[in-house]
C-alpha cells in the first residue's frame, strides 16, 4: 500500500518535504505581501515626527525635571535642616526636614494653585479657613501665602474675611513695628529715642494697618458663629518652656480634641542671624538669683542664653499631634521678643485669629488640663443661670511639678470676691483683683462674682462682638483685668466662678529668673533693664484710668499734660449701655474717689445665682 501524500503544505525543503506547485504560488504571495507591509511600515516611520518632538516624550521629560526638582529639595533641605533648626526653632530630624522638602516641591508642582489644595483640608471646615496659614517657620510662616494682597483686601472690604486675611494683616502691622523700632532704636545721642516717641510711632502703626479693619467688623462677628460647641483657645506665650506642654495637655485631656482651634502669639528670642535678612539678637535670661547680698536680699544676674524653645514646633511635630496643625486648628502669629507689646496686646492679636468657633477661652500658656476639660467647662457655663450672656472665670489653682501638661485631680473652685488699689510705682494705684472664700461644695449651680481674671476665662463667641479687646493698650502688665470685667458687666454679661478647677496654672514668681517682656523692651532702645518699659507704662495706664473714672485721668487733665494721644478712640472700648460705670462701682463696693475696695459679701456668700 502507497503512502498517501501529505495534506499540509506548510512544511519547507527544510523539512524534508518537497512543495507542490500550488505551495510554491502560496509562499511567493504571502512574500509578496510581507514585502508590501514592511515597505507600508518604513514609510510611516519616514513621515512621522522625530520621538523627541512627540507629546509622550515631553511629558517624560517634565516628570524627570520635577523628580529631579523634589530629589534637589529633599537634598538641600537634608544638609540644612539642623542650620534651620538651631535658629529657627525647627525639628532637626531627617524627616522633619524631608516633610518639609516633598511640601516645597509640592507647590512647585501645583504651580501656582490656591495654597488650600496643597494643605491637609478638614471636609467639615468652613471655607474661611482657607488658604491655611503654616504655624511653621517662627516669623517666616506668612511670607509664602499665595494670593496675599487679595486676602488682605477681601477682609478689609468684608466680602470675604479669611482667618489668613486676617493673619496676614496682622503681619504687616508686626513688620512695620519691626521696621519702626529698629529705625528708633538707631537714633544717638542727643537724639535718642524717648518715651513718647515709641508711643507715638505706635499709634501711628495701629491707625494705618489696625484701625481700617477694626471699623469694618465693629459691632458685628467677623465670621458667623458655629453651634457644634468648638472651642477657640486664646494663648499668649513669651518665651514660655511649657507652650509645647500646655498644647499636648490641652488635646491629650479633652474630650473632644476635633474640636479645639488654637490662637497662639508666640513671642520669642529666635538668635543671631535667625533668618535672611535678619541679624537678630543675642538671647539673655531673666534675673536669676545667683546669692544673697550684705543686707540679705537676693543678688540678680542676667546672662546669654540660647535661642528659645519653640512649643509650637515640639507640638506640631509629635506623630500624635500633627494631624491637628495640617488641618488647620493651630494658628500661630510670631513675634521678636523684644517687640512684645505685653499680655494685652498679644490678647489682643489672639482673638483676632478666631475662626467662628462657639466658645472662647483664653489662658496662658503655663496650664495643665483635667480629663474632659473641654466638655466640663461647656457644661458648668451652661449651667449659669444668665447663660448664654454669662462668662467663666476664676484664678485657677497653681502647680510646682510639671507634669507634661496633665492635671490628675480636680479641686474646689474659688471666687474672685476682693481687690484692692496696688501701691507699686509702675502700677500707680490701678485696680487689682483677687480671690475670696471658694466653693464649699455641693452648690446646685455657679455663683456669680465681679471680676474677670485675664488669665483665664471661658465664654459664649459673641463676647468678642460686644466686648473686643482694645488694640490701643500696649506695655500694660496691670489694668487689663478691671477693664475686662467693667466692659463686659456694662454690656449685661454676668460674670461667674467655675464650681472645680479643672485647669491649674504655673505662678511665677521673681525667683524663678525666668524672662520678663518689660526686660526685653529696654534693651530693644538701650535702656537694659525695666525702666523704659515702666515708662511706658505709666503712661498708658492712663487709658485705663480714664475710662475707669479716677479723677486724675480725666480728658481735660491728660490734653493739658500732653497725654491726650493715650484716649485714641477710647470710646469704642470703653462701657456699654446695659448698665452704667456707676452701678458697677457701687455692686463691686469700690470707691474710686478714695481709692477703697470693700467687702463685697454678696460674691463671698454665693448669693447671686
Amino acid at each position: 500500500m502507497s503512502t498517501p501524500a501529505p495534506i499540509s503544505s506548510n512544511r519547507d525543503e527544510s523539512n524534508g518535504t518537497k512543495p507542490s506547485s500550488l505551495d510554491r504560488e502560496a509562499r511567493r504571495e504571502r512574500s509578496k505581501y510581507i514585502r508590501k507591509r514592511s515597505a507600508a511600515r518604513q514609510a510611516s516611520l519616514d513621515a512621522a515626527p522625530p520621538i523627541t518632538s512627540s507629546k509622550a516624550f515631553l511629558v517624560l521629560l517634565f516628570l524627570l525635571a520635577i523628580a529631579l526638582s523634589i530629589q534637589f529639595l529633599i537634598v538641600f533641605n537634608w544638609h540644612h535642616g539642623r542650620h534651620d533648626a538651631h535658629v529657627l526653632g525647627k525639628s532637626s530630624s531627617g524627616r522633619e526636614a524631608i516633610k518639609e522638602a516633598f511640601q516645597k516641591a509640592a507647590k512647585v508642582v501645583q504651580n501656582g494653585l490656591p495654597y488650600k489644595s496643597v494643605s491637609s483640608r478638614r471636609t467639615d471646615a468652613p471655607s474661611h479657613f482657607f488658604p491655611l496659614v503654616p504655624p511653621l517657620p517662627p516669623i517666616l510662616n506668612t511670607k509664602d501665602v499665595p494670593n496675599k494682597k487679595q486676602l488682605i483686601a477681601d477682609t478689609l472690604s468684608g466680602k470675604s474675611p479669611t482667618i489668613a486675611g486676617i493673619s496676614l494683616i496682622l503681619a504687616d502691622f508686626l513688620d512695620a513695628l519691626h521696621q519702626s523700632n529698629a529705625e528708633l532704636a538707631s537714633r544717638q545721642k542727643p537724639h535718642r529715642v524717648q518715651r513718647d516717641d515709641v508711643h507715638a510711632a505706635f499709634v501711628n502703626l495701629a491707625q494705618t494697618h489696625l484701625k481700617p479693619f477694626e471699623e469694618r467688623y465693629r459691632d458685628k462677628p467677623i465670621f458667623p458663629i458655629r453651634d457644634d460647641d468648638s472651642i477657640f483657645i486664646s494663648l499668649a506665650s513669651f518665651r514660655d518652656h511649657l507652650l509645647g506642654a500646655t498644647l499636648k495637655g490641652a488635646f491629650n485631656q479633652a474630650k473632644h480634641p476635633d474640636k479645639l482651634f488654637i490662637g497662639a502669639i508666640v513671642q520669642n528670642c529666635y538668635g543671631l542671624n535667625p533668618y535672611p535678612g535678619e541679624k537678630g539678637v543675642q538671647c539673655r535670661t531673666g534675673a536669676q538669683v545667683v546669692g544673697k547680698g550684705p543686707n540679705g536680699r537676693d543678688q540678680t544676674k542676667v546672662s546669654d542664653a540660647p535661642p528659645d524653645r519653640n512649643g509650637i514646633e515640639e507640638f506640631c511635630n509629635s506623630p500624635e499631634h500633627t494631624k491637628y496643625c495640617e488641618n488647620g486648628q493651630v494658628r500661630v502669629l510670631y513675634l521678636h521678643e523684644n517687640e512684645s507689646l505685653g499680655p494685652a496686646m498679644a490678647r489682643y492679636y489672639a482673638s483676632k485669629l478666631w475662626g467662628g468657633e462657639t466658645y472662647f477661652m483664653q489662658v496662658d500658656s503655663h496650664l495643665e488640663f483635667y480629663k474632659g476639660w473641654d466638655e466640663l467647662y461647656t457644661n458648668e457655663l451652661k449651667s449659669a443661670k444668665s447663660f448664654p450672656k454669662a462668662v467663666l472665670s476664676s484664678y485657677p489653682p497653681g502647680f510646682n511639678k510639671e507634669n507634661g501638661g496633665v492635671l490628675d485631680v480636680e479641686s474646689s473652685g474659688a471666687r474672685l470676691c476682693t481687690c484692692e488699689f496696688s501701691t507699686n510705682e509702675v502700677e500707680k494705684n490701678i485696680i487689682r483683683i483677687n480671690t475670696g472664700v471658694g466653693y464649699h461644695g455641693g452648690e446646685e449651680h455657679p455663683t456669680q462674682i465681679p471680676f474677670i481674671a485675664a488669665g483665664f476665662f471661658f465664654t459664649p463667641s459673641f463676647f468678642l462682638v460686644d466686648v473686643p479687646f482694645d488694640p490701643y493698650l500696649p506695655w500694660c502688665f496691670m489694668g487689663e483685668e478691671i477693664m475686662l470685667s467693667m466692659r463686659a458687666w456694662t454690656h449685661g454679661w454676668d460674670i461667674y466662678a467655675p464650681r472645680k478647677n479643672w485647669i491649674s496654672h504655673q505662678y511665677r514668681p521673681g525667683r524663678m529668673g525666668l524672662p520678663k517682656f518689660w526686660g526685653s523692651v529696654g534693651r530693644m532702645f538701650g535702656r537694659p533693664g525695666p525702666g523704659f518699659s515702666n515708662e511706658l507704662q505709666v503712661k498708658l495706664i492712663k487709658r485705663v484710668k480714664h475710662l475707669v473714672g479716677y479723677n486724675c485721668c480725666t480728658r481735660e487733665i491728660l490734653q493739658r499734660e500732653g497725654d491726650e494721644s493715650v484716649l485714641v478712640d477710647a470710646e469704642h472700648y470703653a462701657f456699654g449701655d446695659a448698665r452704667s460705670r456707676e452701678e458697677y462701682l457701687e455692686w463691686a463696693n469700690i470707691d474710686v474717689d478714695k481709692q477703697q475696695c470693700h467687702r463685697i459679701d454678696w460674691c463671698n456668700k454665693g448669693e447671686l445665682l
